[in-house]
């Protein structure tokens, strides 16, 4: 009795404004994760409205994405450095003046750079959410506050293509598309209030101090932007190009710009500065198949409402609502394995990557055979139901614990360095993923032999069931590269919040 009363007085308790600043915190977060899933709903709308070329519609997701992966590790220690209250109200600032400008958008040009602007400050004002929960609550309470994080990354990414479906089924393409980037207003105005009166400014001067002398590595910085840009530029306009030489000779410089980049950051570290990516890690191979494992697995699940929002709209004639109800079954069954992969973690270990991974592959293998037998005139979302319910289970149950495997090949005290460089690979997979999934999806409808509006259905089937196909091969490869990671985590390793 004695003992079960120390400890409860040992932990301290929570003040009332940790939580409310909590609520500031994950709202912009909610908006920033909506923005992942919310467009896709949107984009037939966005190509008819805009006359929108298809490498637009790619671009629009993998701008994003990766605009939003880049400035993740600079943004975090910049936070460090300055106190992260002001870095997180500029970020949200940005965004939503960024979300207002894509709303207004006259033409694809727009849109994209918009969009590009949008995703820079989601990852400007994302990291300052870890950062506050470690600074705001004690170690006891943190992992609270951390399983409502998880709640929130689940419930916006879950909800997004039903929101994006009912604004557009309510005020029609024209206006709906834009309003679907309108939603943000007022849950970023109300935040950026609130976050200015309630998110402390002191609590942030103890994590300054600690790391002051972590620079930002400025020219790691430009070298990976530039060698992805190099990347995927050709493999987003390439097939709408017609792959000419350019395409090819960028595709080689965005190699040789990788290659400048590792040296680059093997130099910067031997001159006794924080790198953008610390060499070291890749010293541990399976340090460097989870990195590997996080960029896969994110190219394969992220393309996959991309390829069937367009599918659904553009080639099968339904309406954007109809669009957002077939993701429903993806979406619950990553809520429900989500909730469960915490305590199956404890009592399974790996194994719970494993069953994971083998559940979106199957699901996805289910879907890319009925894409390919089912003709198009016949796909009711009813044939989807089971096939992405399973591989929605399996997405929640890898993508909790998924980061704190991969930061578990590696000493605790590299554990912060780690866990950003994941979280730039799971943004780097889902910009890859669209772009080549996208190209094969808009390579197949280029060469089909449509000869009337009857064709355009199955033109778009089997493009559709191709694009589908090449994400099962990505979770096929991601289900091997889940062996390269530990068995279990051990109890000295920190948990690290991994955002689907």
């Amino acid at each position: 009795m004695t003992n079960t009363a120390a400890a409860t007085s040992a932990a301290p308790p929570i003040p009332r404004r940790a939580w409310q600043a909590l609520v500031v915190l994950l709202a912009g977060m909610f908006i920033a994760l909506l923005d992942t899933t919310i467009v896709n709903v949107a984009l037939p709308s966005i190509r008819t409205s805009l006359d929108a070329s298809e490498a637009t519609l790619s671009w629009i997701i993998s701008g994003y994405a990766l605009s939003f992966g880049l400035v993740l590790i600079p943004a975090g220690r910049l936070g460090d450095r300055i106190g992260h209250k002001w870095v997180f109200f500029t970020g949200l600032a940005l965004f939503t003046a960024a979300s207002l400008a894509c709303g207004l958008a006259q033409n694809d040009v727009q849109l994209i750079i918009a969009r590009v602007v949008q995703g820079f400050a989601g990852g400007i004002f994302l990291p300052a959410v870890t950062a506050f929960i470690q600074l705001l609550f004690p170690a006891q309470s943190r992992g609270k506050a951390f399983a409502i994080m998880g709640s929130v990354i689940g419930v916006s990414t879950a909800l997004g293509p039903i929101v994006g479906g009912l604004i557009i089924e309510a005020f029609g393409e024209e206006s709906g598309w834009r309003l679907v980037f309108g939603v943000n207003l007022p849950i970023g105005v109300v935040a950026l209030i609130a976050a200015a009166i309630l998110l402390p400014n002191g609590a942030d001067v103890k994590a300054a101090k600690s790391d002051a002398k972590s620079g930002i590595d400025a020219i790691g910085l430009v070298l990976l932007s530039a060698a992805l840009i190099a990347l995927l530029v050709p493999l987003i306009e390439g097939e709408d190009q017609g792959w000419p030489l350019w395409t090819f000779l960028t595709l080689a410089a965005g190699v040789l710009l990788i290659v400048a980049f590792a040296f680059w950051e093997i130099a910067y570290t031997k001159r006794g500065n924080s790198p953008l990516v610390p060499p070291h890690l890749f010293s541990h191979p399976a340090f460097t198949g989870g990195t590997i494992l996080a960029l896969v697995y994110f190219a394969a699940f992220t393309s996959i409402f991309f390829v069937i929002s367009l599918l659904w709209q553009s080639g099968l004639g339904h309406t954007a609502l109809e669009s957002g109800l077939v993701s429903i079954p993806f979406a619950i069954g990553s809520i429900i394995g989500s909730s469960q992969s915490n305590r199956l973690t404890a009592r399974l270990g790996r194994n719970v990557l494993i069953i994971g991974v083998a559940l979106l592959s199957a699901g996805l293998i289910a879907v890319f055979l009925l894409l390919l037998t089912v003709p198009g005139a016949d796909l009711t979302n009813w044939m989807l139901l089971l096939p992405l319910l399973f591989a929605g289970l399996g997405n929640g149950l890898f993508i909790a614990p998924n980061a704190q495997f991969i930061v578990a090949t590696v000493d605790r005290s590299e554990a912060g360095g780690a866990s950003g460089v994941i979280g730039v690979m799971q943004r780097i997979g889902s910009a890859v993923g669209i772009a080549v999934v996208g190209s094969v999806l808009f390579a197949g409808i280029a060469n089909a032999d449509i000869r009337g509006p009857g064709d355009v259905a199955q033109a778009f089937t089997d493009a559709a069931s191709w694009a589908i196909g090449l994400s099962a091969a990505l979770s096929i490869v991601a289900l091997v590269l889940v062996f390269a990671l530990p068995k279990s985590v051990s109890s000295g390793h920190a948990p690290v919040v991994s955002e689907g």
